[in-house]
């Protein structure tokens, strides 16, 4: 059976790409390529749904919005 996640990719001050995935809660990896970052979040995900006792909901994908706050 097929699932699909939601994720989300940024950039660090290094240069590393971060990938997380908002529906399986600790599930991110990093690399600095984007071939290689897409092969470890997907063996992050198989892992974390390996480690997940109950059933997940996937969660909708809504947007993306970049939110500016004054500190």
């Amino acid at each position: 059976m097929r699932k699909y996640f939601n994720v989300i990719i940024e950039k660090d001050a290094d240069g590393y790409l971060v990938a997380s995935v908002p529906a399986l809660k600790g599930c991110h990896t990093q690399a600095k390529s984007y071939d290689e970052l897409i092969e470890r979040i997907q063996e992050a995900i198989e892992l974390c749904l390996e480690i997940e006792s109950e059933e997940f909901e996937p969660l909708e994908f809504v947007g993306v919005q970049r939110v500016e706050i004054q500190q």
